[in-house]
């Protein structure tokens, strides 16, 4: 028969560990869209269109980026349940 301490300790162990794992390893909830594509939860780069309509209806901040594949600079930041106008950018990612 196993301690009290030992399983409150393993307990203990199992909540901060649970606690430590980055929020970025899920997809963000909600949509984002890409002029006419609506993408569920997601999560990742997105390659664009110059000029696209971009609409953010998730729960974490989109970047937008001058190159496609998000490489390049960071030109414009959308908050979520903001939307934009992709202006010389060609891609954006959700983390």
């Amino acid at each position: 028969m196993r301690r009290p301490t030992t399983v409150l300790g393993t307990l203990a162990a199992a909540a901060l560990l649970a606690v430590t794992v980055p929020a970025s390893a899920h997809a963000a909830n909600g949509t984002l869209n890409i002029d006419d594509k609506t993408i569920h939860n997601p999560h990742g780069c997105y390659n664009n269109d110059q000029d696209a309509g971009i609409t953010n209806n998730t729960n974490r901040t989109a970047k937008l980026y001058e190159d496609i594949d998000c490489k390049g600079a960071v030109a414009e930041t959308v908050e979520p349940g903001e939307d934009t106008i992709a202006d010389q950018t060609n891609s954006v990612r959700i983390d």
